[in-house]
């Protein structure tokens, strides 16, 4: 008993001790509990605090309206918000796509000027690069291109496209003309295809050859600075009597050209039901479309020349009939649509006003049939210098210099390039003027003729199936 005693009294202390130490763990850990509950409430209403605070801010175009004074706001950016240098990268990379639409149709100068006006622009890495591009490509280019000469640079001609073969030749006493006039838009959009398969590039009559200012103050002609890669081929697209005479409008054409909603133009044609269709109808909107698609087809936004008579208005519009209710309403649509189309890289050109033979045309007629055209169609597609021969036939046979009056009086007018037809590429560039053959694209040269197209076309890939056999 006394061994047991002790040994109870021995072990008293210890379990006080014990008990002592759960009492301390336990202060602890309630301690720790309430420390916590502290510090989540600290944070939950300082956040709540700041939500509030950058509302207010949000509400009140970032002003603090909380009426605590000492509030800080914070600067750090939200995620909508770009940093300046974001920014710069963002507008570096819009100007890099503007300068590259420049450098695809070869206009290197305008993409090079256009990098170097951007801000610093030696310290984006993009723009250097970019710039560096331009300035190797620009070193490849010949003037001219593959040709050593301006006279070897084709000058293409079309009449209005059949857009319905089925109207245009269902064997009808017109028949025979468009099979040998016209050019279906099948086989205009086949042509495209091949001639940009084989490096052909648009260029304006004015790049060819240019009025240059001499240093005694004189004006003379000169061949163009066209500067294309080694492999690329100057060529000029012209359309012949852009007027959509009436006796044409039920038998498969457009009707006349328009603008679209998006500022393009278009052309309208007349359906069976005698509603009204907008669509690809002619050269213009389908030249449009494929350069749209082929930047690269066109030397500096270059397009085609438009060829127009008057004696029955202009891009169909009958704007030779003072009479008409529409008269004053045609003259506005009609400079709307020049101003958009020379915006775009078109040019115009007098086709005569009468389509007479100017050949055999007296020179008291010559004055009679220009003065007209320029009241009625100069004075709404404003000023050209380039005159298109009806039928081809030049005022002149000469191969010389011109010599006659009609030649002095043409010159008076204002026109200075004047275009035939021949079936190769031919070009005289004087002092004082510049002539220029036209290949004419149409039925008689695809079918009676081939082999003078040999070298543009595979003609078995471009005939339209639909179109006629040859009739002489």
């Amino acid at each position: 008993m006394k061994g047991q005693k002790g040994s109870y009294l021995n072990n008293k202390p210890k379990r006080r001790y014990s008990k002592l130490i759960l009492l301390a763990v336990e202060a602890v850990l309630i301690c720790a509990v309430v420390a916590g509950y502290f510090i989540f409430m600290r944070d939950f209403v300082h956040k709540k605090d700041g939500n509030s605070v950058k509302q207010e801010q949000n509400a009140s175009g970032g002003k603090n309206t909380s009426g605590k004074g000492d509030t800080k706001v914070s600067t750090t950016p939200t995620p909508t918000e770009l940093t300046e240098e974001e920014k710069r990268e963002k507008e570096a990379a819009e100007l890099l796509k503007q300068a590259d639409a420049y450098a695809v149709q070869y206009d290197y100068d305008k993409a090079i000027s256009l990098v170097k006006g951007f801000e610093n622009y030696t310290q984006v890495k993009v723009l250097n690069d970019a710039l560096s591009g331009y300035e190797e490509k620009k070193s490849t280019l010949k003037r001219f291109g593959a040709y050593d000469s301006a006279d070897q640079i084709n000058h293409l001609f079309f009449h209005i496209l059949v857009a319905d073969d089925s109207k245009a030749f269902d064997g009808d006493y017109r028949q025979k003309g468009y099979n040998y006039y016209m050019t279906t838009i099948p086989e205009f959009n086949a042509m495209l295809e091949q001639l940009y398969d084989q490096g052909y590039v648009l260029v304006q009559l004015h790049d060819v050859a240019k009025k240059v200012k001499n240093k005694d103050g004189s004006e003379s002609f000169e061949p163009g600075d066209i500067m294309l890669p080694p492999d690329k081929k100057p060529l000029v697209i012209s359309q012949d009597d852009v007027n959509y005479y009436e006796y044409m409008k039920e038998d498969g054409f457009a009707r006349r050209i328009i603008l679209d909603k998006d500022n393009n133009p278009t052309t309208e044609m007349l359906m069976d039901d005698g509603s009204v269709s907008v669509g690809d109808y002619d050269m213009v909107p389908l030249l449009e479309k494929f350069v749209k698609e082929h930047p690269d087809f066109s030397y500096k936004g270059a397009k085609g020349i438009l060829a127009l008579t008057g004696y029955e208005g202009a891009l169909g519009y009958r704007t030779n009939d003072a009479n008409s209710p529409s008269y004053k309403q045609d003259q506005k649509t009609v400079k709307k649509i020049v101003k958009v189309m020379k915006e775009k890289g078109w040019e115009f050109a007098s086709h005569s006003y009468g389509h007479r033979d100017m050949g055999k045309a007296t020179y008291a007629f010559t004055i009679k049939d220009t003065d007209r055209w320029e009241k009625e169609v100069g004075s709404l597609i404003g000023p050209t210098d380039i005159y298109i021969f009806p039928f081809g036939i030049d005022i002149e046979t000469t191969m010389g210099h011109y010599s006659s009056k009609k030649f002095e009086y043409l010159k008076k007018s204002g026109f200075d390039y004047f275009c035939g037809v021949y079936k190769a590429p031919w070009m005289q560039i004087k002092s004082d003027y510049v002539r220029m053959t036209r290949r004419p694209m149409d039925g008689e040269a695809m079918l009676k003729f081939p082999e003078r197209l040999k070298d543009l076309f595979d003609l078995s890939k471009v005939i339209d199936p639909n179109r006629p056999k040859w009739e002489d």
